[in-house]
């Protein structure tokens, strides 16, 4: 069996320790040239280490300060299957609340943007028809949890009370409920899952290092015309989820 990288050796170990509880909650750690001594590496493995344990949620970097031993952030399931529970809602906030996770998120909308040549391929219309885009920022504990940019067709939804996503009296309903509202049947949805690894625009929304660990998933909701109603492009970061499947066996 090939030997662990001196990173990976230091990860385990500093995890180890803060597990068995060498350092409480709310204690500074030494400083990365004292590990980098006592673990016989380079001052950069031991950054680098200290760095995963950060994205991991055990500990917190403060400026000027140093580093701190935190609560670890609970990694969330993230379960997709065919099979919505009814009233669920908005997706992110009933996985949030199975896990006693108090969920909210941030979004702006651009109300009419044409569509750019791979988004009107998902959606089935012509580059350039004008979409609604919403860009979602989503917070699990007020911790960066997932990011999301959703495009629907301005055809579908023009002059109806849901035009704009996270307005009126279904905010945060969901793309399902919100088509039902007017008459339009989400029957189906397309999802398709690429691991990736961070830009320095996601790392610093999500609040992890660049080049981090994180699964793209295309999304698209289709009607049960075989219509394209909504795509969306998520990104989640490994450290924050698993993502499990579950399908009946039929």
């Amino acid at each position: 069996m090939p030997r662990k990288s001196p990173y990976l050796q230091v990860v385990e170990s500093l995890r180890a320790r803060i597990e068995a509880g060498e350092w409480a909650i709310g204690d500074k750690l030494p400083s990365r040239a004292r590990f980098a001594e006592e673990y016989a590496v380079g001052q950069s493995v031991t950054q680098r280490a200290m760095e995963q344990l950060i994205i991991e949620g055990f500990l917190e970097g403060r400026a000027g300060s140093g580093t701190y031993v935190r609560i670890p952030r609970r990694r969330m399931r993230m379960l997709r299957t065919r099979r919505r529970v009814p009233g669920a809602g908005n997706t992110f906030r009933s996985e949030a609340a199975a896990h006693g996770i108090a969920a909210s998120w941030d979004s702006r909308t651009f109300p009419q943007l044409p569509a750019p040549e791979q988004i009107a391929a998902r959606l089935g219309i012509a580059p350039g028809d004008p979409c609604v885009m919403t860009r979602y920022e989503f917070m699990a504990d007020g911790s960066p949890a997932e990011l999301s940019e959703s495009w629907e067709p301005l055809a579908i939804t023009s002059g109806t009370p849901v035009v704009m996503p996270e307005e009126g009296d279904l905010r945060g309903a969901g793309v399902v409920a919100r088509m039902r509202s007017i008459g339009i049947t989400v029957a189906s949805v397309v999802e398709v899952p690429r691991p990736s690894r961070a830009d320095q625009n996601q790392a610093n929304l999500l609040g992890i290092s660049l080049g981090a660990l994180i699964t793209e998933v295309e999304r698209t909701y289709i009607d049960s015309d075989g219509r394209p109603v909504e795509t969306a492009d998520l990104v989640i970061p490994d450290s924050r989820y698993e993502i499990a499947y579950a399908f009946p066996v039929e």
